[in-house]
């Protein structure tokens, strides 16, 4: 059922609109930049843009006309100018993919979005945010993939890899749940980072309150009891170790959002592991006893030789080039 106020709608029609407006044979350079003011103008036109083009994917209409040479547009291309169809869609399958859209956007949303769930994922070394229909904010660390599935009365996402920011809109209605593993983190309005790695789960509560669970546990396991974590505290789990409650640094916590690494006193080992989650050359130590060494500090996730050469000239290390592969070395 369709939860709309007419302010919504308004903008909604406008979001249909401008992508019928974008497959059209019309369009021209003034199109583009009318387009672009109309997204500069509010960011709920950006939201309400960026709803549209996930449904117009997934819209039998939508299909005929991407096949007559139309693509699927999207926020990112429509700021920048965007490429034109080289051979404009038929009118009719313009129209019924435009109608479509604009029926799901406004009433029958609920119905694809439980149909046909949404992903967002990360290559190695990027990043990115999305906004979901909610206003819920997450974003995407390197090499991240997760899967979206809202429903009347929940809200679900599966992190499959990597490590999201959550920024929740809040909904007492409709829990908020993110899945990673065997554990279930469930929140209504709040702050928090998911981060799936070596087997495990890290849990970092940024603002708010959040419960984590765990599921799917064989009978003859014990089931741990659920896990409420406070504002500023972060949870991990690791599958060969208990799991443990401390108080990160929320700076380094959340460095990686502003494309940094936060280092206090750990083993040049972790710290290289850290590194090149983020793509470059990759680092590798060369003689086992280093590993150990420690490291402190802030680098720059997307320089992995800024971080070798500072380690070797704070150690008496030499950094060695082999391949693609940047080695630490004695």
């Amino acid at each position: 059922m369709s939860h709309h106020t007419p302010e919504q709608w308004r903008i909604d029609a406008e979001a249909a609109a401008w992508i019928a407006r974008l497959q059209s044979s019309d369009r021209c350079d003034a199109t583009d930049d009318a387009l672009r003011a109309w997204l500069h103008a509010d960011s709920a036109h950006e939201q309400a843009f960026e709803r549209a083009t996930e449904i117009w994917g997934i819209l039998p209409g939508a299909a005929l006309v991407a096949a007559n040479g139309a693509g699927t547009p999207s926020v990112r291309s429509a700021m920048q100018r965007p490429a034109r169809s080289l051979r404009p869609p038929p009118a009719w399958g313009l129209a019924l993919a435009a109608c479509l859209l604009l029926v799901v956007l406004g009433g029958g949303a609920s119905w694809w979005m439980t149909n046909r769930s949404l992903g967002y994922s990360t290559q190695l070394g990027e990043q990115k945010v999305a906004t979901l229909k909610d206003g819920t904010r997450i974003a995407l660390n390197s090499d991240t993939a997760l899967a979206i599935d809202y429903e009347d009365d929940f809200r679900r996402v599966r992190l499959d890899r990597g490590e999201a920011m959550f920024e929740v809109a809040p909904n007492a209605h409709r829990p908020f749940i993110v899945t990673a593993g065997d554990r279930t983190v469930r929140a209504v309005g709040t702050s928090f980072i998911v981060r799936r790695a070596d087997g495990g789960v890290v849990v970092t509560l940024i603002e708010g309150k959040v419960v984590i669970n765990q599921i799917g546990a064989a009978r003859s396991q014990p089931v741990d009891a659920p896990t409420m974590l406070r504002a500023g505290e972060r949870l991990t789990i690791t599958p060969d170790a208990p799991s443990l409650i401390d108080q990160p640094s929320m700076e380094a916590a959340t460095a990686w959002r502003r494309g940094q690494a936060v280092f206090t006193d750990v083993p040049l080992s972790t710290a290289v592991g850290e590194l090149n989650r983020y793509g470059g050359p990759r680092i590798t130590i060369g003689d086992p006893r280093l590993a150990s060494l420690r490291v402190s500090g802030v680098f720059a996730t997307n320089d992995t030789a800024e971080f070798a050469s500072a380690i070797a000239a704070l150690h008496g290390l030499h950094v060695q080039q082999v391949g693609g592969e940047l080695r630490i070395i004695r």
